[in-house]
């Protein structure tokens, strides 16, 4: 590649708005949280796949489930990078497992049970991220003058 790039160096008085250089992390903001949630939607999406070739019905999406990554977004801290890392190994599973159920479905064989063997695992590892959703915050008790 023989593209040109400019480079903007920061004025000397500027503090960096996002972490800092070097730390591993890039922070994104809503962006990230949009890409988190589309990630989450199509493991959703692939897990549809998974449950057919289960020979079981078809889950509606609960609230709960749906709305995972907003509720971990604004949750913030640590709760929102353990599951953004496990929404991202929740799909390091997935993927190779679809190909795989995929390509056995596509020669004719038999796979109802590897497909709920892999149905299992997902809705394993996905009630252990539900798990990390705080409670709701309860009011405290009401005090009178």
């Amino acid at each position: 590649m023989n593209a040109l790039t400019n480079f903007v160096s920061p004025s000397p008085g500027a503090l960096p708005s996002g972490p800092l250089p070097g730390t591993g992390r890039a922070e994104f903001g809503q962006a990230s949280a949009s890409a988190v949630s589309m990630k989450w939607s199509a493991l959703h999406d692939a897990l549809a796949v998974v449950t057919m070739l289960a020979g079981l019905a078809a889950e509606s999406l609960r609230p709960e489930i749906r709305n995972f990554p907003a509720v971990m977004r604004d949750a913030g801290g640590w709760r929102r990078e353990v599951s953004e890392q496990g929404i991202d190994d929740l799909a390091a599973i997935m993927e190779p497992g679809l190909a795989a159920l995929l390509a056995v479905h596509a020669r004719g064989a038999n796979s109802g049970p590897a497909a709920l063997a892999l149905w299992q695992e997902f809705h394993a590892a996905r009630a252990a991220l539900l798990a990390m959703v705080p409670p709701p915050q309860q009011p405290g008790p009401r005090r009178f003058a």
